[in-house]
């Protein structure tokens, strides 16, 4: 089979469109037509060298769509199943998910190889050459071949051009707030960064029962939107939202601080630990340049106070829970995801998706097909 896709070839190149030969599914895979696919930033940091993969790459790892073929062994799918991906799979068996960290899974080795559970590949350019599927999905392609593990099945009525965003920003960032941070009723929540993912980190603190969630981020636009998803102060930098967060709980500080910023620095996270209280919680989401270190300050401040940093994946959820939980909230209209797509695209346009995140225009981009 043919099928377009967006292809990274290297750090610092654009993505090129170009067709691919496609292989049917073997044993415990399925083959799925995607309807939309979201631009998320993870897939600007392959571009950046944030995140180092195996090149070359079919970007993409926010994915909905419907299954058109399943392989031999397949129980989970059939075909014209509607799905939204997870951009992590879930075997179900290793230690990590037999102890209920399926967003740990050990199949989460190979999301940046791009290869499938058994190791090979299914997309392939003119010349032959195996081409991965950022995080197994590929989901800036036509269609892809996915594990069965990948994919989580929706009631056909849910409008997948919407909840492709539940595959990976909306449980991330809502997971951050909720799971992560556990944020509780009445708690102080600052969070750094309102892309993407921090957007729906608002989302969940709100939800939770946050007294103050304070959105920090230096576009108003971002800072507008915040206010619109739960956020009950924004501010445009870390110094004035410590200033601000010190009034609204008279000296003693933030319960929790959520990073979500496009790519960590020690400057937000030397503000977040200092913005919290004692014995508060700063969870890191975002991420950074592998090579650098972005976590300084005093140790004194752990031992002394207390305070705790957190790291977060998926925002430590369970994908097939946190899935099918998320798509309800939105059915029942707790959780908003229309108003967070600001512009959709064709798959040609990608590179301007792109160029436009980067520059701050978007909340959401979302390639639809």
């Amino acid at each position: 089979m043919k099928t377009r896709a967006a292809v990274l070839r290297g750090t610092g190149q654009e993505f090129e469109v170009t067709e691919l030969d496609l292989d049917p599914p073997k044993s415990g895979e399925v083959l799925i037509k995607y309807v939309a696919a979201g631009l998320c930033h993870s897939d600007e940091h392959l571009r950046h060298g944030d995140i180092v993969p195996r090149f070359p790459l079919v970007g993409g790892h926010e994915g909905a769509g419907i299954i058109e073929e399943v392989g031999e062994g397949v129980t989970r799918l059939k075909p014209g199943d509607h799905v939204i991906c997870s951009f992590l799979p879930v075997c179900g068996h290793c230690r990590f998910c037999a102890s209920g960290m399926t967003n740990l899974c050990d199949l989460g080795a190979g999301i940046l190889e791009g290869y499938l559970p058994d190791g090979t590949f299914r997309f392939h350019g003119s010349d032959g050459e195996d081409i991965g599927g950022m995080c197994m999905l590929g989901t800036f392609s036509e269609r892809a071949v996915i594990s069965e593990n990948s994919a989580i099945k929706v009631a056909d009525d849910v409008p997948l051009d919407k909840a492709v965003l539940i595959g990976c920003g909306v449980p991330t960032g809502f997971g951050s707030a909720v799971n992560a941070a556990a944020t509780e009723p009445g708690d102080t929540i600052a969070i750094y960064g309102i892309g993407g993912i921090g957007i729906n980190a608002v989302q969940g603190a709100a939800l939770a029962g946050a007294a103050n969630v304070v959105a920090i981020d230096p576009l108003p636009n971002k800072r507008e939107m915040a206010e619109k998803m739960g956020a009950t102060h924004s501010v445009a930098d870390a110094e004035a939202a410590h200033e601000l967060i010190q009034q609204l709980t008279h000296g003693v500080g933030a319960d929790k601080a959520i990073i979500t910023v496009d790519v960590v620095t020690t400057e937000v996270t030397t503000s977040a630990i200092h913005c919290i209280r004692k014995g508060g919680t700063v969870v890191i989401t975002g991420l950074a340049d592998p090579t650098k270190n972005t976590i300084e300050f005093p140790g004194a401040l752990l031992t002394l106070f207390e305070k705790r940093i957190q790291g977060s994946l998926f925002g430590s959820g369970d994908p097939f829970k946190d899935i099918p939980r998320l798509v309800n909230m939105y059915q029942t209209g707790q959780l908003k995801l229309d108003e967070l797509i600001t512009t959709t695209y064709t798959l040609d346009e990608i590179n301007q998706g792109y160029k436009d995140l980067v520059e701050g225009k978007n909340v959401r981009g979302v390639i639809v097909y």
